[in-house]
């Protein structure tokens, strides 16, 4: 086996074990045990489990990212919504092993981590269609990145449960998750207030 090969098959080794166990539960050992190698071959790879595991996540943020991108192909807002929801449901179904290292490690609701860091820069990609939009609609374009990350949030804790549900269909689910954000989309008011007064 090559270097380059070697190098190959432990990344996809440690792929498969951080996926099932997470990074804390995954050691160097165990890694190499399961690619018939000794301990100091990872560390001469990678320098140690860390920079394993930094390839790994690296591989499955730019695979997503180029997923998402690739979709967002259609001129009109609704298309693109639809597009990008199916495209992260896409990528779930085809890559589940890295959607669980990205969400395990780096879990929705945390300030920092690859997957929080991922669905900024997705909606960060989804704010301009927003602020189009807005502005056809007579609100205002500065609230688009607050709503892009919204949209975002919401496709991406929705692919977190359809992970392990897998039902309904990947179609219906991007349908009743576009169908829940152009409807509430549609119907926003421009200057939103609370109905009861908050509590100090």
């Amino acid at each position: 086996m090559t270097s380059a090969e070697r190098r190959e098959q432990l990344i996809t080794i440690a792929r498969g074990l951080f996926a099932q166990k997470g990074y804390e539960a995954t050691s160097v050992e165990e890694i190499a045990a399961r690619a018939e190698v000794s301990k100091p071959v990872v560390y001469e790879h990678f320098g140690g489990k860390e920079g394993l595991y930094a390839v790994v996540v690296d591989r499955e943020v730019r695979s997503l990212l180029d997923t998402v991108t690739a979709s967002l192909t259609a001129g009109r807002a609704h298309e693109l919504v639809e597009q990008a929801a199916l495209a992260l449901l896409d990528y779930i179904e085809s890559s589940s092993d890295g959607f669980r290292i990205l969400v395990r490690d780096s879990p929705v609701g945390s300030s920092t981590g690859s997957f929080i860091s991922i669905l900024s820069d997705v909606g960060t990609r989804v704010e301009h269609i927003l602020a189009e939009e807005f502005k056809r609609r007579g609100l205002d374009p500065k609230n688009a990145p607050m709503y892009a990350q919204m949209l975002v949030g919401m496709v991406a804790l929705t692919g977190q449960w359809w992970l392990d549900a897998r039902k309904p269909k990947k179609q219906d689910v991007a349908a009743h998750l576009v169908n829940l954000a152009w409807n509430g989309l549609s119907g926003l008011e421009a200057k939103p207030t609370l109905s009861t007064r908050p509590h100090k």
